[in-house]
């Protein structure tokens, strides 16, 4: 239990005193009443007497008695009604709240820190009004009356015949039979005369000669004279005078309602709960009280006969009676009681009340005890023993029939009032009020026994409790507390005798004992038995009491030596919800909040969302709104476990609580609400228009839109695009103020600057709504809270407006979404625009919506409408007007120390962009864009571009990493075909007619790089767009031919586009603007070209020129019939080279028509010879020749226009490769550049581009799809592929834990780069006819053809002999021999062709190789001497025949 400020050796004490009953006359109480007191009253703060009392027991021992309290009351002749009493206690509890600034204990507890109330101070002055309140019952007589004070006024005429009027009524009242109340200890009660004399009004003579004539006739211990009304009311001003009643009086203020107030409270209660429960004695309670005089009124808690019944205090507003308390309360403290008293009249009241008990109360005590001792021991004899052997005789134990006094009740026997039983009884309780608790011990024990013996279970009941309490208090405890006695006595109360309201006295007397002994754990169980709900009194009474003992419980679970939190919690939500129904709502809302404590963060959700409603609701009904609103908004941002339904009335109730707060302030600020959950991180924002959709063939430049997800790599591929085509822009250097362009911000873009955005274009904010109820949410009027500070034109703040919050559409148009349906447990997002109309700086702030949800559905599904949710419009059953906050938290800094070893977050500016001045916007269609090409196919497209805006632009520029894909022509008309309309099939390609008879030379055309865009120094990824006049105007749109080739590659390309332009007025913020585009293009198989180039083994030409090449292009149709792909034809084979061309076409078959079938080869030989002098660019020059070698009957003029500009672009990429740097060393420089002429030797830059068409069947129709695939050879005898070969995967290699050794190995070229250096050749007869028996030798001229493939002169030795002598040598050569010179040393100039004039000498005929002599070859500048075995490579056949 809770503390209390007594303790319970002083509490009992307190609660059981002697009671004094006061009888005034009119003239007496008219004097009291000048000080707005009754007699009663006035006695009331003077009550407790201050010194020790010494009184002799019946065995003649001193018996001292310290603190002794006498309660004084005026004579009410009706017994209290249930229902008042019922209204009094509910009214001193919801009287008592904790007070304002009360400092709580923080108890520690395990994991808990709980700020709990220590003390129940509404707990106290409940058990005080309780126990005052009681009503005196036959069966005990602790609060029978034991003396009457009578009072008369020395003003009146005859006081002396007063005091016999008043003594005769006092003996009317107590020994007639119509009056039942009140009750009287003994027959003989004490009279105490006491004569009240006002001083300042009456004559002090008259009083003391009344006093003396009083003294005279009832003796001078039994009467007084008390002087009071010191000073007149009218002083009452000068000083202040303390008031010691206003303590008792605002504690019973509804008990001691008097005449000078307005009459007694309007009183509510029900009438069924008034039985006469109180009434033990069983008799009727209707007593007539005409005869009385008019201070005999009504019992204080009478009920007011006009209340209205059918108003219950169980009624659900309770505001009635508790406005009562709180007028009276007021009434109260606005009058000044003791007005006309000093304090020497605060001295004598003491001192009158000091008389009274010393001369008149005590004495009496003590003579009743003994004469009741007296009767007791003289029927302790015979008579005694004689009674009871009678009794058993007859009734074999059982007991006999009473006379018809001894009513019999559900509690057992009723005793007659003169029954020897109840005279120890009457005894007991003697002593007990005079704190003689021995004797009251043994008394009640024995009266207890007489009372079971008989079966009278009330007065048993009456006596256990009263034996246990004597036990308890009695000093030195000679005997420990007997709880088993309290524990038959609530027993028996309660099941037995049906008396809830002595059943509820023992228990709180008994917690209090056990508390003392800190037995808190029984203390608890004896608490929580009183408080089942199926208790006989039903109703409010019941609930009181029931929440009072549980909140008792709770406090002795938090009180334990090991305290039980969550058990104290528990039980606090007990008695918050029986406060609740005994409509304490205050003392329900403390309740709910103590035990919150406990439940909350615990993951308890349902307990947690039982807690917040109720407080919630309590709350409300308190008009505590802001609580009402803070509890509701719990339930609901939890992860609610509810069900729908639940959650569904725990929303409306929000709902109706927040709109009752918004209607006491409809101006103020807009609230926070709680849903939907905004994840304010994935807000993204939108600058600029929705895409346009594809209109028929035209198709709208895929751009950014908020439908794209993010990507980080594509992200970092347009950004990279950007700073490229910045770069040639700014003469190829990125400017340091760079920032790429972003027009869409997520949590992952760099929003640490603040965005710009286009005055007139629309800035688009994606906020990501939330339900987590299982219910729908319905927003209406949805749309951006903002706030906007205008700048002029100079860019200075405009004075006039310096911010505008949500108003003024003139500077920002505001979107609103009038519908936005959220179901159940769904995350959707909202797009929600705002229109710029003014430069300045904007702040989204966030959203401002109607929370509501749907009336009739809870859940909408996709499937159909329900009924009640017809579509379109939602039938809103309540909705709030709210705001919700987008608060962004940037990203966590980590650079410097300090930011890592701290928390520190950067700013996230996405929400606050810059408004600037118009800029032109660009929108690009392309017109006829291909989706699927076979890899290599040409196609010709359209692309448009249109300014949308009011601004002229420039400088349009196009970038990709995939220059290769496309092209827009080259830079002169010429080049350009304008349509493809002027050749048969409609061909992308400009072509020109052949004579069909041509033989199959080639046709010479040259072009120079640098007309389509790409030389040494440029970026071939970033292209110009050649629009006219370079400036698109505001509204005008430009349509430009595009020819496109599918990538070699098969498969879905993703190709980027990023458009790049300028306004033609220079703006400070944003430089200029792009456009992106991804096409999206799947490649299928079409041809693989493999192509091989070797010099041909006829050192000169016709011309006699030398370096001639051979070309090999292999042809193979890989496509599979896909995309309905008959047959390729090759139409065209041109060669493209600053060095070498095609000559003719080494064709062996007549037929020239070159068809692939599906997986069909086919292999061309061309010959190609070195450009003449005059054609022979020089090396910086950019001027390549091309060769066509035709098969159809059409020339591709393959140096224009789009062939040319795929050939470029597929070269870019080899352009581009960093030439070698020369290196530093010195030493090894030589050697080096040894290593490289030779390597130059093999190297040729001889390109081939093939030409072809395909017949494609699709739809029943045949289509002709033309494309060139380019091969670029780069050294001799090594095969090149037109598209790219897969990479093998190198094998696996064992791991080498020990360092190589460093052997820097000498550079030395490969056999193939040293077979290149010095090309030889033998010319010779095949056959050679020689008459061997003329002549035995036989002597062939052998013509050795050396020629110097290098740039620098070359050293040769040519060695003649024989490697080997070995007969496998033998064989391989046959037996001939060179004659004359063996051994040759020439140097041949830089491609140069030298002969040597050799004889061979054979013996005899064979077939044998001349291929014998082995050549040496070093640069002349070189020491090192290098072998060549080109010789080897073919053998040299000579036949000699005899003739």
């Amino acid at each position: 239990m809770a503390q209390c400020v007594q303790s319970v050796q002083e509490l009992i004490p307190d609660s059981f005193v002697p009671c004094v009953a006061a009888l005034c006359s009119d003239e007496a109480e008219r004097l009291t009443r000048l000080n707005h007191l009754s007699f009663a009253e006035l006695l009331k703060p003077f009550s407790r007497l201050t010194s020790e009392v010494h009184m002799r027991d019946p065995n003649n021992q001193l018996h001292i008695i310290k603190n002794l309290k006498i309660a004084v009351s005026n004579i009410i002749t009706q017994p209290p009604q249930p229902g008042a009493i019922r209204k009094l206690l509910n009214d001193v509890v919801s009287g008592s709240q904790p007070a304002e600034g009360l400092v709580a204990n923080v108890i520690t507890a395990g994991d808990y820190d709980l700020n709990i109330s220590a003390t129940t101070p509404w707990f106290e002055s409940y058990r005080e009004t309780f126990l005052q309140s009681m009503p005196a019952s036959d069966h005990e007589f602790l609060n029978h009356y034991l003396a009457c004070m009578l009072v008369a006024s020395s003003s009146e005429a005859e006081p002396v015949e007063q005091f016999s009027k008043l003594s005769q009524e006092q003996h009317r009242i107590q020994h007639n039979s119509d009056y039942s109340y009140p009750k009287w200890f003994i027959p003989n009660t004490l009279k105490y005369y006491v004569l009240l004399h006002d001083v300042s009004a009456g004559d002090e003579q008259r009083a003391e000669s009344i006093y003396e004539e009083m003294k005279q006739k009832y003796g001078t211990q039994g009467c007084y004279l008390l002087k009071i009304n010191s000073r007149t009311s009218n002083r009452a001003s000068d000083e202040q005078i303390p008031d010691p009643w206003s303590q008792y009086l605002q504690k019973n203020s509804i008990q001691n309602q008097e005449s000078y107030e307005d009459g007694p409270c309007t009183i509510t209660s029900n009438k069924n709960s008034d039985s006469n429960l109180l009434s033990l004695d069983g008799l009727d309670n209707e007593v007539k009280v005409d005869g009385l005089p008019n201070n005999f009124r009504a019992h204080p808690l009478q009920l007011d006969s006009s209340s209205d019944a059918s108003n219950s205090i169980d009624g659900p507003d309770h505001v009635k009676s508790a406005s009562s308390l709180h007028e009276t309360k007021k009434a109260n403290t606005g009058i000044i009681h003791g007005a006309c008293l000093t304090l020497t009249d605060h001295d004598r009241i003491r001192q009158f009340i000091q008389e009274f008990t010393f001369r008149g109360l005590l004495p009496h005590i003590e003579k009743t005890i003994r004469q009741l001792n007296d009767q007791l021991i003289s029927r302790k004899g015979l008579s005694r023993s004689l009674f009871s052997a009678t009794k058993k005789w007859f009734s074999g134990s059982k007991v006999p029939e009473k006379s018809i006094n001894e009513l019999k009740n559900t509690s057992g026997l009723l005793y007659p009032p003169e029954a020897p039983e109840l005279q120890i009884r009457k005894m007991a309780d003697l002593c007990f009020l005079v704190q003689h608790y021995d004797l009251a011990y043994s008394c009640y024990h024995t009266a207890k026994k007489d009372f079971l013996n008989d079966q009278a279970m009330l007065y048993a009941a009456g006596a256990l409790e009263m034996a246990a309490v004597s036990a308890f208090l009695q000093p030195g405890a000679p005997r420990p507390y007997p709880a088993h006695y309290m524990d038959t006595a609530i027993q028996t109360y309660r099941d037995i005798c049906k008396n809830m309201v002595l059943a509820e006295r023992c228990v709180l007397l008994s917690a209090e004992i056990l508390k003392s002994q800190s037995k808190y754990s029984e203390a608890a169980a004896l608490l929580i038995r009183l408080t089942s709900e199926q208790n006989t009194w039903k109703g409010m009474d019941s609930d009181l009491r029931s929440a009072l003992l549980l909140e008792q419980a709770a406090h002795c679970f938090i009180n334990m030596k090991s305290p039980m939190v969550r058990k104290y919690a528990f039980h606090m939500i007990l008695a918050g919800h029986r406060f609740s129904k005994a409509g304490q709502k205050k003392h329900a809302l403390r309740c709910y909040c103590q035990a919150m404590q406990v439940y909350k963060g615990k993951g308890w959700s349902l307990a947690e969302d039982h807690i917040n409603f109720t407080i919630g609701r309590q709350s409300y009904t308190l008009r505590q709104l802001d609580n009402a609103v803070s509890a509701f908004r719990h339930i609901l941002i939890n992860e609610s476990k509810q069900s729908a339904a639940q959650q569904g009335a725990f929303l409306r109730e929000y709902l109706y609580v927040y709109k009752n707060v918004s209607q006491l302030s409809p101006d103020g600020p807009l609230p926070q609400l709680p849903l939907p959950y905004i994840n304010s991180s994935a807000t993204r924002v939108f600058f600029g228009h929705d895409r346009r959709p594809a209109d028929g063939e035209k198709q709208a430049a895929t751009h950014v839109s908020l439908d794209q997800e993010y990507d980080s790599e594509s992200s970092q591929q347009w950004r990279e695009l950007e700073e490229q085509v910045v770069a040639v822009v700014n003469r190829g250097v990125v400017p340091s103020n760079f920032y790429p362009t972003q027009y869409c911000l997520n949590s992952y873009s760099d929003n640490s600057r603040f965005p710009l955005a286009v005055v007139e274009e629309p800035i688009t904010v994606e906020v990501a709504f939330r339900n987590p109820l299982k219910v729908p949410l319905l927003l209406t009027d949805l749309s951006l809270l903002w706030k906007f500070q205008p700048k002029d034109i100079s860019g200075k703040d405009n004075e006039e407006v310096k911010e505008l919050v949500t108003g003024e559409p003139k500077m920002i148009g505001t979107e609103h979404i009038s519908e936005f349906l959220i179901n159940s447990e769904e995350s959707k997002v909202a797009r929600l625009k705002l229109f710029p109309h003014h430069i300045g700086e904007l702040h989204i702030l966030g959203v401002v919506y109607n929370l509501g949800t749907i009336q009739g559905c809870m859940t909408v599904d996709g499937i159909g409408s329900l009924p009640g949710c017809h579509t379109g419009k939602h039938s809103l059953s309540m909705s709030v007007r709210g705001r919700q906050d987008l608060e962004i938290q940037g990203p966590r800094l980590n650079n410097t120390k300090e930011e890592k070893t701290s928390i520190k977050y950067g700013p996230d500016r996405r929400l606050d962009p810059i408004i600037t001045e118009e800029m032109p916007l660009l929108e690009v269609f392309f017109i006829h864009f291909p989706t699927g090409l076979l890899c290599g196919e040409i196609r010709k497209a359209y692309v448009e571009f249109v300014n949308v805006s009011k601004s002229p632009l420039t400088g349009l520029k196009v970038v990709s990493k995939r220059p290769e894909f496309f092209t827009f022509g080259g830079n002169t008309a010429v080049l350009t075909p304008l349509s493809p309309s002027a050749s048969e099939n409609c061909s992308a390609y400009k072509t020109v007619a052949t004579d069909s008879t041509a033989v199959c030379t080639a046709l010479i055309s040259s072009a120079s790089s640098v007309d389509f865009g790409i030389g040494i120094g440029s970026q071939p990824e970033v292209i110009p767009v050649p629009l006219p006049d370079t400036v698109l105007l505001p509204g005008a749109s430009v349509q430009l031919p595009m020819w496109l080739r599918g990538p070699d590659e098969e498969g879905v390309h993703e190709i980027n586009f990023l458009f790049y332009y300028e306004s033609v007025k220079k703006q400070p913020k944003i430089r200029h603007r792009i456009l992106r585009h991804t096409a999206v293009i799947c490649t299928s198989r079409s041809l693989n070209v493999r192509a091989t180039v070797c010099r041909s083994n006829s050192l000169e030409d016709e011309e006699g020129r030398g370096g001639n090449m051979l070309v090999f292009v292999d042809v193979e149709n890989t496509n599979t019939s896909e995309a309905g792909v008959k047959e390729f034809h090759i139409v065209q084979v041109s060669s493209s080279s600053k060095h070498w061309k095609f000559q003719k076409s080494v064709n062996l078959s007549e037929n020239k028509d070159a068809k692939l079938a599906s997986r069909e080869k086919g292999k061309f030989c061309f010959k190609a010879i070195r450009c003449k002098e005059k054609e022979v660019a020089t090396q910086s020059s950019e001027k390549y020749t091309f060769a066509d070698i035709i098969f159809g009957n059409e020339q591709i003029i393959s140096s224009a226009s789009p062939c040319a500009d795929f050939f470029y672009r597929s070269l870019s990429s080899e352009l581009k490769k960093p030439q070698a740097q020369p290196s530093v060393h010195t030493e090894k420089q030589s050697l080096e550049d040894a290593v490289r002429l030779i390597q130059k030797c093999s190297e040729v830059d001889l390109n081939i581009v093939v030409l072809w068409k395909a017949y494609v069947v699709e739809d029943s129709k045949q289509l002709i799809l033309e494309g060139q695939h380019h091969v670029i050879l780069r050294t001799i005898g090594k095969e090149a592929f037109s598209c790219p070969q897969k990479q093998e995967p190198p094998e696996m290699e064992l791991l080498k834990f020990f360092r190589p050794e460093n052997t820097t190995v000498p550079l030395r070229p490969s056999v193939e780069q040293l077979s290149n250096l010095i090309k030889t050749s033998l010319h010779y007869p095949e056959s050679f006819n020689h008459p061997f028996h003329q002549k035995s030798l036989c002597l062939v001229p052998v013509t050795l053809l050396l020629s110097n493939c290098s740039k620098a002169d070359v050293d040769v030795i040519v060695d003649l002999r024989h490697k080997t002598t070995s007969p496998e040598a033998l064989e391989i050569h046959g037996s001939f021999t060179w004659l004359g010179q063996t051994q040759y040393k020439l140097q041949l100039k830089s491609q140069e062709i030298h002969s040597l004039q050799l004889k061979a000498c054979f013996v005899h005929t064979g077939v044998y190789n001349l291929g014998t002599p082995r050549v040496f070859a070093k640069l002349s500048d070189q020491v090192t001497v290098f072998e060549t075995s080109q010789q080897n490579s073919m053998p040299a056949l000579i036949i000699i025949n005899n003739v």
